[in-house]
């Protein structure tokens, strides 16, 4: 009889009662406090900051102080508007050491998208960093320049007592109708990473980890600075211009052991001095979106070292991958982290399927990085689960040794340069344009590992211009968002009840209808 398709070696250890995620992060303060914490590269060779661990948790602390002097309390959500700098992982560590929550939000999104999230949010406090706009907050109080760093002049604080369970932090993701939703995360979520530690980056404290991404991304903020910190390792985080060349250099110049970025970081590497840049790192790491073989192996060839792979979302961060103890198996996705409960489900959502068979993918309630729910959304919190099981939305098939290939998303997100973007939402956009009647976008690879966002839209009079549509949706949406490729059709395809089959969309694209 053919196996099911479950995963279970047994929970992780468990998470102490009385948990704060900063306090967690910043644990090797006291056991290593003169150790390398954090060095921000302005350039190969040029470390604009240095940071010990010490160091770190000290101006954390004294964050946490000045924002309770603010009247900052328990619970109270801060918008964090702010660019690629080190003062935002000092105001996100501070608000949770404060036992506030912290909502980091993307410097790429417009006014616009801003002012929608602080409406859902009703945030007790925006910080602004630099150079970046903020809509009418409608009385709510910003913090901007030199009032974010004065901050640090406050008496340190100790960390906040709080749950396990309790609210440490909201990400936005792609909701239902175009509308983003806030994914709450309790404290609890810090103590999950370990399991990607070994299950994923075969993480020391020796190491010294280079991350492509910026400070305020939450794929660095995860994997670039919260685990390594609360490891005991350094974080490198490069703040100045970045091109193909610079990463193997910094690599070089800074003794890196660990380089982790999305796939597109690592394609556009193509073409450097790769060897000699990496000859001192261990391993690469990959998230963000699915790796083309074809990098990996440009990549690896080129540097004689691995590229691990790993599979997460906004609700529980990376859970599937490879690692230095499991490495890559050719066309699949990863494998269960160990302490994960991973099932790849039957049409009911509560009864695994036979392994090698389609199905739906999903993670255990008990994990304890699993989301605590979506903000103000409790129908769609209740619709995520099916008993003990939260529907991941992606299609799955778990192979016998437990290595699961994903299929596909079951509700059409997609993917650009690392970031899920709701179809829905682009479509919005696009249909306020006064001369598009309907429109449709989905995700439609231009080259081999390369997606774009393409949109197809029904016009309610002539073809319009492609430049005119381009520029009406960077006016309303984050440039990541905005469709690279627009098609004029006669129509859209739908089924016969009239709901949109965007599945239609992803072959060959329709020539202009006129």
């Amino acid at each position: 009889m053919t196996a099911p398709s479950l995963y279970d070696t047994g929970p992780f250890a468990p998470c102490p009662a009385r948990f704060n995620m900063a306090a967690h992060t910043f644990a090797p303060a006291a056991r290593a406090p003169g150790r390398t914490a954090l060095e921000v590269l302005a350039a190969p060779g040029e470390v604009s900051e240095h940071w010990t661990h010490a160091a770190l948790a000290d101006a954390v602390r004294r964050t946490a102080g000045g924002l309770l002097a603010l009247g900052i309390g328990r619970g109270d959500r801060i918008l964090l508007r702010i660019g690629n700098s080190s003062e935002f992982p000092l105001l996100f560590f501070g608000a949770v050491a404060a036992g506030a929550v912290p909502v980091p939000t993307s410097p790429l999104l417009t006014a616009a998208e801003i002012a929608a999230l602080q409406d859902d949010l009703d945030p007790a406090l925006v910080c602004l960093g630099p150079d970046l706009e903020m809509p009418d907050t409608g009385g709510v109080r910003v913090l901007a320049g030199a009032a974010l760093g004065g901050l640090r002049h406050h008496a340190p604080a100790p960390f906040a007592d709080t749950a396990a369970h309790d609210p440490a932090f909201m990400v936005y993701t792609s909701g239902t109708g175009g509308r983003p939703k806030g994914v709450v995360h309790a404290q609890r979520s810090a103590w999950a990473r370990r399991m990607m530690w070994d299950g994923w980056y075969g993480l020391t404290p020796e190491d010294r980890v280079l991350h492509a991404g910026a400070f305020n991304w939450t794929y660095t903020l995860g994997a670039g600075l919260t685990d390594p910190w609360a490891c005991g390792a350094a974080a490198l985080i490069h703040t100045g211009p970045a091109d193909r060349h610079v990463w193997p250099k910094l690599a070089k110049a800074h003794g890196a052991t660990i380089f982790a970025a999305v796939p597109g970081v690592y394609r556009q590497m193509a073409g450097a001095d790769l060897r000699s840049g990496f000859a001192g790192l261990r391993h690469g790491l990959s998230a963000g979106e699915t790796l083309p073989a074809s990098v990996a192996d440009t990549w690896s060839g080129a540097t004689g070292k691995p590229i691990y792979e790993a599979l997460g979302m906004s609700e529980i961060s990376t859970y599937l991958s490879f690692c230095p103890q499991r490495p890559g198996r050719a066309g699949s996705s990863g494998y269960p982290q160990p302490g994960r409960r991973v099932a790849v489900l039957g049409e009911t959502g509560t009864e695994p399927v036979p392994r090698g068979t389609e199905g739906m993918l999903a993670v255990s309630r008990r994990d304890p990085g699993l989301l605590l729910g979506y903000w103000r959304r409790p129908e769609e919190t209740a619709a995520a689960f099916r008993g003990e099981w939260f529907l991941t939305g992606d299609l799955a098939r778990m192979e016998p040794d437990s290595a699961v290939t994903c299929l596909g998303r079951v509700d059409d997100l997609m993917n650009a340069g690392g970031f899920r973007v709701n179809p829905a939402e682009v479509e919005a956009v696009l249909t306020r344009h006064p001369a598009v009647a309907e429109a449709a976008c989905v995700e439609l690879p231009v080259r081999d590992g390369v997606s774009v966002i393409a949109a197809f839209y029904v016009p309610s009079g002539a073809a319009l211009d492609e430049s005119d549509l381009a520029g009406h949706c960077s006016r309303s949406l984050a440039r990541y968002k905005c469709p690279r490729i627009f098609r004029a059709v006669k129509s859209l395809p739908r089924s016969a009840n009239g709901k949109l089959l965007r599945r239609k969309l992803k072959g060959p694209l329709p020539h202009d209808p006129t």
